[in-house]
């Protein structure tokens, strides 16, 4: 009994987490350098996070500046950039690579909350999988005989407020990304 309600909080967090790391790299109109986390930078022929080979820091609200440890690689951060899905495009002077965010128009802001409480529908999606998962398992075990009758419904009513749980949660999580993205 323990066992299934440890796997499946397990999982359900591991959705929550998945989530809130998607959420991460949809950009507010707002400088964040968790946008530039997935970008690989070629650094002597491998494949390289950009934060392993530069400095990020964030000076004014809506600009992000790359400052390279290492000088020569600025045309490969640069190209790196270009090849990622951020739509920003970069400017350099040499030692620093600039990435200025234009403000966002309502349109854009109106899509990229459609985008949001999509993810977020899909997070709830797979919890409820889990859900069913930790259910089939249950009735498994009291087909089995491991479980009485009135641990599997203790059991199931057990699951049912950890997935609860978990859907208020990520039902937060859309509203506060939400609301970041339409305050302008």
């Amino acid at each position: 009994m323990e066992d299934i309600l440890k796997v499946s909080e397990d999982k359900m967090s591991k959705t929550l987490s998945n989530l809130e790391e998607e959420y991460s790299v949809i950009r507010a109109g707002r400088a964040n350098p968790a946008l530039l986390s997935k970008i690989m930078v070629s650094y002597y022929g491998a494949p390289t996070p950009l934060q392993q080979v530069a400095n990020i820091s964030v000076p004014e609200a809506r600009l992000l500046q790359i400052q390279p440890w290492d000088k020569s690689l600025i045309k490969e951060i640069e190209k790196a950039i270009n090849m990622s899905d951020i739509g920003i495009n970069p400017s350099n002077d040499g030692t620093l690579i600039r990435l200025t965010f234009p403000e966002l128009t309502e349109e854009r802001r109106k899509e990229l909350s459609k985008d949001i409480k999509k993810k977020g529908e899909d997070a709830k999606v797979a919890l409820r999988n889990i859900r069913r998962d930790a259910n089939d398992r249950i009735k498994k075990a009291e087909k089995d005989g491991d479980f009485t009758e009135d641990d599997s419904k203790q059991t199931e009513e057990s699951v049912q407020k950890l997935t609860d749980k978990y859907v208020e949660k990520i039902d937060k999580a859309i509203e506060a990304k939400t609301k970041e993205i339409m305050t302008v």
